[in-house]
């Protein structure tokens, strides 16, 4: 390997790992921005699922979480007795039960999200207009590269 291939290498982990290590950072902070302090961050994303992908079934829900049935059906007990979501038999099986949000629930995703949303708002108005249009930018390559 040559010099010019292995310091592009090089550079590439450097950067893979400063652009790891920022979104982390990040994602700490805005996770800090809570309605419920309590709340757990998977307790949190079970919330959001909910309020963005509608009812699920206790399977459905830990799939898309990707945790184990018994973890989400941890979850979700202590979140329906919170008053935060509900169960309620499915009407074509009765052995499933669909799991949804409660006004409540719903309420503690909004504010959560408006609070999330907030610090955002105000981290971008010390930015100037050419930071704010890259990050605008990174935000759509951030996507592209998370849903590979």
């Amino acid at each position: 390997m040559s010099d010019a291939t292995g310091d592009q290498t090089q550079d590439l982990a450097h950067a893979a790992s400063d652009f790891r290590m920022a979104t982390f950072r990040l994602a700490r902070r805005l996770r800090s921005q809570r309605a419920v302090d309590t709340m757990s961050d998977g307790q949190f994303a079970v919330l959001a699922a909910l309020k963005v992908h509608g009812p699920h079934t206790l399977g459905e829900l830990a799939e898309r979480e990707r945790v184990s049935a018994p973890s989400m059906n941890r979850t979700v007990n202590c979140l329906e007795e919170l008053g935060y979501l509900s169960r309620t038999p499915d009407e074509n099986d009765r052995r499933k039960v669909v799991i949804e949000l409660t006004d409540s629930g719903r309420e503690v995703v909004v504010e959560t999200v408006r609070r999330r949303d907030s610090w955002l708002e105000h981290a971008f108005e010390d930015l100037t207009a050419t930071q704010r249009a890259t990050l605008v930018k990174a935000a759509a390559i951030m996507q592209e590269v998370a849903e590979r």
